[in-house]
């Protein structure tokens, strides 16, 4: 049979608009990899054969009438943060064990709408607070490079099934790197984009004017053909931005001579392992090689990043998540007392303890006396962050540096110090804080783990990142190793 798995969607999608490959065979295929793989690495929580089986017939029929579009027939994975309607949705936590979605999220909706199969739903760390995949009550993911390693997370599950090509690709959510520190950590290709570009209605809400889903597949050109489904107004999300969208992957091919390259000064300290620096600078120094400019430049509040977001995302991720209360949806203890009995044995069993830590750190940050001094002061940061980047793209047209400051670090390694785990995520958060487009790519290895190069766009241009990413990717082949163990 043929190797379907080592192909990009733009290769699948050419194939199915030929009439070289069904949509059946192509979801067979993948399913059975699933079947196969999927034990050793714990990336699913759920699979929906039945379900993905169907879709693929209805696809197949769309293919044969020339009604397709370019994502027809193509399975993908969502991260089960997604709510699927019939589908058990769980955000990787006891709470939702048992909940099964009456609806769909938009992003959910529209890949359904473009004929895309889902495949199922992908492990997370638990309401995606977390940088490795140890916090998912349905146990940790494993790195398909180093199954002792961690894939990082929160969106660990979707860049372990990319990775080891048990899905062409799958959606992430990104709230301080959740997209691209996994990517990173995988090998494969992860686009956060513009706070508001994508739709969260129906995205399980941690921190919510951080959370932003996006693609995460082999390449950007996939990337490409992902954000033109998923990005669009929604009414039905008050943060999502009404603004006339360009096709991402029309631009993908042009020229990047004269590009002007920031590289963060602070992105490239004591902190950085120096063995992901070698790389980074590698990278670099083929951009300085396809015609573009590096330069240097300051972000000096950048860290604050660390500190700011762990106000923050705690703070929105307490009032967030007061609503799983064991009454209306969610798990519920047995045979409560009373009514604050219910509420608090039910929470008790239901989060776990990293979700518990942050609850309490938001909800005493928010608290009376402590407002100002915390939640208020780090908003104040944010904006400074933020600052640093709009001065930026004054000189330079997109901003690079590691994704992460170290490879994939081992399960378990980390589980007992919260800080260092936090520190995971020190290059990527700012992003988040600032609302602007990142993305991280495959640009080598250390030691047999994969690295990622972040690239940092301003507002809504994501289409020069594609474009940026992509230029690279035609002169290297990082995005098409695959580990071993799953070829």
């Amino acid at each position: 049979m043929t190797d379907f798995y080592r192909m990009t969607l733009a290769e699948l999608s050419a194939m199915l608009q030929a009439g070289e490959l069904s949509s059946t065979d192509l979801t067979e295929h993948y399913l059975s990899r699933i079947s196969q793989h999927d034990a050793g690495l714990n990336s699913f929580i759920t699979v929906v054969e039945d379900q993905a089986m169907a879709q693929a017939a209805e696809a197949d029929r769309a293919l044969q009438n020339g009604d397709a579009g370019p994502l027809t027939g193509i399975p993908i994975a969502h991260k089960d943060i997604f709510c699927s309607r019939g589908i058990r949705t769980s955000c990787g936590s006891k709470m939702l064990d048992g909940f099964i979605s009456p609806y769909d999220a938009t992003v959910v909706s529209n890949f359904k709408q473009a004929g895309v199969i889902t495949l199922g739903k992908t492990n997370m760390d638990e309401f995606a607070m977390g940088s490795s995949n140890e916090t998912s009550f349905y146990g940790p993911v494993r790195n398909p490079w180093n199954t002792d390693a961690v894939p990082g997370g929160s969106s660990g599950g979707s860049a372990a099934a990319v990775a080891s090509r048990l899905a062409p690709a799958a959606t992430g959510t990104d709230t301080g790197g959740s997209i691209r520190q996994p990517a990173a950590l995988c090998g494969i290709t992860g686009l956060k984009p513009t706070y508001g570009l994508v739709s969260r209605y129906g995205m399980i809400a941690f921190a919510s004017s951080l959370d932003q889903g996006g693609p995460m597949a082999q390449t950007a050109e996939d990337c490409a053909m992902m954000l033109n489904v998923m990005a669009g107004f929604d009414h039905r999300d008050s943060t999502s931005i009404e603004i006339e969208l360009p096709d991402y992957s029309a631009g993908i091919d042009q020229s990047i001579s004269g590009l002007r390259i920031g590289l963060p000064r602070e992105y490239f300290d004591e902190g950085l392992d120096p063995g992901v620096k070698a790389v980074i600078q590698a990278a670099l120094e083929q951009y300085r090689d396809l015609g573009a400019e590096l330069v240097e430049i300051d972000l000096p509040n950048s860290g604050l990043s660390v500190p700011v977001y762990y106000v923050v995302a705690p703070a929105e991720c307490s009032a967030n998540l007061s609503r799983f209360d064991g009454v209306r949806y969610g798990y519920r203890c047995e045979n409560p007392s009373d009514l604050n009995d219910l509420y608090t044995r039910s929470r008790g069993e239901g989060f776990g303890a990293e979700v518990k830590r942050r609850i309490m750190v938001g909800t005493y940050a928010l608290s009376a006396g402590y407002y100002d001094a915390y939640y208020l002061k780090a908003q104040q940061c944010r904006h400074l962050i933020s600052d640093d980047f709009r001065e930026a793209f004054k000189n330079v047209d997109v901003i690079m540096g590691p994704a992460s400051p170290e490879t994939a670090f081992n399960l378990g390694e980390k589980a007992e110090d919260p800080v260092s785990m936090y520190l995971s995520d020190i290059y990527t958060i700012a992003v988040n804080l600032a609302g602007l487009p990142g993305m991280s790519i495959p640009a080598g290895f250390v030691d047999g783990k994969p690295v990622g190069l972040q690239i940092i766009g301003n507002y809504f241009e994501e289409s020069r990142l594609l474009n940026v990413a992509h230029k690279y990717q035609q002169q290297t082949d990082w995005h098409r190793q695959i580990p071993e163990d799953y070829t």
